[in-house]
C-alpha cells in the first residue's frame, strides 16, 4: 500500500511546478491533475518526465481537465462529443503510459443524465477499452452531484459490471454524499483501486491528514485486512491549509500511523 500527495493539492501551482515540490519533499507517490490542454503536449508531457525521474517519482494515476465536462461529452446521446471525447481519452492514457500511471480518474455523467444505468455502464466500458489499449484503467470516482455520489448508483454499476466496476473512493466526497468511508469500503472494496484520503471536522469536511477526527489508524487497518495494495493519496484544497510545508508534515506523519497498523 502506497502513500502519495496530489498536484490537485497545490492548485493554482502550474502543475509541473506542483510535481517538482512534491518530488523535492521526498514524496515518492502522486497523482497528476492536469489544468489545461495545452498539457496534453508532448513537450509538456516531456517535462514531467524529466521531473519524475529526477526525484524518482513514481505516477500512480492521472486526473483529466475534463472532468466537470465529462458528463456533457461522454454520457449524453451525441455520438459526436463522445467520440471527441474518447480521442482526448486516448491521449490521457498515452500519457498515463508514458509516466508509468496505472489508472485515469473520472467523475462522471450527473444525477439528471438521460442514459440509463445499463447504458452508463456501456459507455464506461468502451472508454475503457480505448484506454486499456495502452494498459491504463478509468476509475469511477464517488463525487458529489455527479451519478457515482449516490451508493445505489455504484451498487447499480457493481451488480451491471461485476469486477468490470473500478472505483476511486473519495474520503471528503464520501462525507459530502451523506456515507460513512468506512461502510464505502467495506462493501465495495473488492472494487476499489484508489483513494482520495484527507480528514475533517465539525468546522471543515476537507483537512489535511490528522488535523481532523478522521481514524486513519482504522483506516489503514481495514485496507490492510482486505489485502489492499494500491495507493492512497492526499488530496485536498488549497484553502485546507496556509503552507506548502503543512502538507509534507501531514504527509510524514500519517506514513508513521501507517507503518503502525497491523499487518496483514
Amino acid at each position: 500500500m502506497n502513500l502519495g500527495v496530489s498536484t490537485a493539492c497545490f492548485y493554482p501551482l502550474e502543475t509541473e511546478l506542483s510535481l517538482e515540490k512534491i518530488g523535492k519533499a521526498g514524496v515518492k507517490h502522486t497523482e497528476i491533475f492536469f489544468n489545461a490542454l495545452c498539457e496534453l503536449k508532448q513537450s509538456f508531457v516531456d517535462m514531467l518526465l524529466d521531473i519524475k525521474d529526477e526525484y524518482g517519482i513514481k505516477v500512480v494515476s492521472l486526473h483529466p481537465t475534463m472532468s466537470l465536462a465529462e458528463s456533457f461529452m461522454i454520457f449524453s446521446a451525441y455520438d459526436r462529443r463522445y467520440h471527441e471525447a474518447e480521442e482526448q481519452y486516448k491521449r490521457y492514457s498515452e500519457i498515463a503510459a508514458q509516466l508509468g500511471a496505472e489508472y485515469i480518474i473520472m467523475h462522471g455523467g450527473k444525477p439528471n443524465g438521460i442514459l440509463s444505468d445499463e447504458e452508463y455502464c456501456e459507455r464506461y466500458m468502451r472508454l475503457n477499452e480505448t484506454t486499456l489499449e495502452n494498459g491504463v484503467r478509468i476509475l469511477q470516482e464517488n463525487v458529489v452531484s455527479f451519478r457515482a455520489g449516490d451508493i445505489e448508483f455504484m451498487r447499480s454499476m457493481k451488480n451491471i459490471l461485476g469486477d468490470d466496476a473500478a472505483f476511486c473512493l473519495d474520503i471528503k466526497q464520501s462525507l459530502r454524499c451523506g456515507y460513512d468511508p468506512f461502510d464505502l469500503i467495506r462493501e465495495f472494496y473488492d472494487n476499489i483501486k484508489h483513494f482520495h484520503i484527507s480528514d475533517h471536522s465539525t468546522a471543515s469536511d476537507c483537512l489535511l491528514p490528522l488535523d481532523g477526527g478522521f481514524e486513519f489508524g482504522r483506516f489503514f487497518d481495514l485496507l490492510k485486512c482486505n489485502s489492499y495494495d494500491g495507493s492512497c493519496i492526499i488530496e485536498v484544497y488549497r484553502d485546507s491549509y496556509k503552507e506548502y510545508e503543512e502538507i509534507f508534515s501531514s504527509y510524514n506523519r500519517l506514513a508513521k500511523v501507517k507503518s503502525k497498523s497491523r499487518k496483514n
